[in-house]
């Protein structure tokens, strides 16, 4: 396994111990001793990445369009309602559970024309001798993208029912009235269609965790992504533009105190589309594309106008409806705008507009800011959990384990580069922008790898790298000390520091 700047040698090993140990301490205490054993499973499980945000603001679509494949409902049934986890398996499944353990099959029905996947709760044959309430679902899927990642679909955080919204809650921030309770997930990608007060509410609650001492509410990583980004500029071919400088306000905000560690505008309708396209969707755009323009952007103006029968097209309605359904009239506009600029198959215009969907970005934001430190994030939330535990069922031997918990979810390097990273874009650095810049990669902003945090190419010798790392300790040491520097900057200077210091222990003499 690779190993990680910022992390102390063995943090999951680590983590496991310290578990072990207080398992085996509270070996007499039913509660503690599944709760740990719990604890315990997860860091060996795959990261655990949820889905967040208000009602409809596109959560399974962008599930559907990360894994690069329809297994997510999408329209409006009870199973948008329950919180839902998606795992690799090697055969599709998809199985209820009831909050006393009890299990059901969940037959899954397939729409027929555009409509994706059903999960039908309406006739569930529960493993017990009577019906019982569905707690959450659990889907197995042979898809590449689960294989390292499982990734939860979470309710709306603006439901009209209270008690839907509270499974969201429930799962990624426990409260007071849970007090043994922990997190779900290790790290939240949230939707966001505006930026309200909810939002920052409940994010507010997620970053909670991210304290150094009694981080114990949510998950470390948060990334905020601005949902139907398409949507933004009412389908115009700029939409993107208009929703990257939303994303770039969004960023502004969030990051100022320190919410998110990026926010990036993905439309996940397109996104998914592309991931699916067909060869028939591809002759359609074909064909549109030799409309000319006034009379394409005419039929344009609405997806019922573009589908309308009365509306000479040389594509049958039924199919414009199709496309207008699949790709939104972004999508089509942007799909014959290709076409029109020499894009000549099915193939490379899927790539195409995969890459203007932003999903790709958002992508790589995950694998630098998750997938890189799954680690890490997951001897976070163990730590965590146990911290918890071990504060809820004081007077036995565990105790004597609380300080060390507490000291490494204060002390881990890379848990303070992941907090760090959350707030660069912050006035309160007093920073140039090529120094922030600088801050930014050193801390693994850009990737863990020596090379990628010093900035050097990928082939750069290791005596090269080693002067520049040597060099970054140097700087960034004397900015800490810099007379004038205010204790938040030179906080985040000497956690720069210690990155270098870090890139330096892992290059060879």
């Amino acid at each position: 396994m690779r190993r990680e700047v910022g992390a102390v040698p063995g943090i999951v090993a680590e983590a496991h111990r310290l578990v072990d140990a207080a398992r085996a301490a509270l070996a007499n205490e039913a509660r503690p001793r599944a709760l740990l054993a719990d604890c315990a499973g997860r860091l060996d499980q795959p990261l655990r990445i949820a889905l967040a945000g208000s009602l409809k603001a596109g959560k399974s679509t962008l599930l559907n369009s990360l894994v690069g494949q329809d297994i997510a409902p999408t329209d409006a049934t009870e199973c948008t309602r329950v919180v839902t986890w998606y795992r690799y398996g090697s055969t599709p499944s998809v199985t209820a559970h009831a909050g006393d353990g009890a299990r059901a099959n969940v037959v899954v029905r397939r729409g027929g024309g555009t409509h994706g996947l059903t999960f039908d709760l309406d006739r569930l044959n529960w493993n017990a001798p009577a019906p019982r309430e569905v707690d959450h679902l659990e889907v197995e899927w042979p898809a590449a993208a689960l294989a390292h990642t499982t990734i939860i679909d979470t309710p709306g955080t603006s439901s009209l029912s209270r008690e839907v919204s509270r499974r969201t809650a429930r799962l990624l921030t426990p409260d007071e009235e849970q007090a043994v309770a922990v997190p779900g997930a290790d790290a939240v990608v949230y939707l966001l269609r505006r930026l309200d007060a909810a939002d920052v509410r409940f994010l507010e609650r997620v970053g909670a965790g991210t304290g150094a001492a009694q981080g114990v509410s949510g998950p470390l990583g948060v990334v905020g992504v601005v949902s139907r980004a398409d949507e933004i500029g009412a389908g115009r071919i700029d939409a993107l533009h208009s929703a990257r400088d939303v994303a770039t306000r969004f960023a502004g905000e969030l990051e100022r105190t320190g919410l998110c560690q990026a926010v990036i505008p993905v439309a996940g309708l397109l996104a998914f589309a592309a991931a699916t396209l067909r060869q028939q969707e591809y002759a359609a755009f074909e064909a549109l594309a030799g409309v000319p323009v006034d009379e394409l952007s005419a039929a344009l103006l609405s997806a019922d106008r573009f589908a309308r029968p009365d509306v000479a097209l040389p594509v049958a309605p039924e199919l414009r409806a199709q496309l207008a359904e699949r790709f939104g009239l972004f999508g089509i506009r942007m799909a014959v705008t290709l076409v029109r600029l020499g894009v000549r198959d099915s193939a490379t215009l899927a790539a195409e507009l995969t890459a203007r969907s932003g999903v790709d970005e958002l992508r790589s934001v995950l694998d630098v800011q998750f997938g890189q430190r799954a680690d890490q994030l997951k001897a976070h939330s163990a730590l965590t959990a146990l911290a918890r535990v071990l504060t809820a069922y004081p007077g036995s031997p565990a105790d004597a384990l609380l300080p060390r918990v507490r000291t490494l979810l204060a002390d881990v390097h890379g848990f303070a580069e992941l907090r760090l990273l959350g707030r660069l874009r912050t006035d309160e650095l007093g920073l140039p922008p090529a120094d922030l810049a600088e801050l930014h990669r050193l801390i693994g902003g850009s990737g863990i790898a020596p090379h990628l945090r010093l900035g050097l190419p990928v082939d750069a010798a290791p005596s090269v790298q080693r002067d520049q790392a040597v060099a970054a300790v140097r700087k960034w040491r004397s900015r800490a000390r810099h007379p004038l520097a205010d204790q938040f900057t030179a906080t985040a200077c000497l956690t720069a520091a210690r990155s270098a210091e870090g890139t330096l222990g892992l290059l060879p003499e």
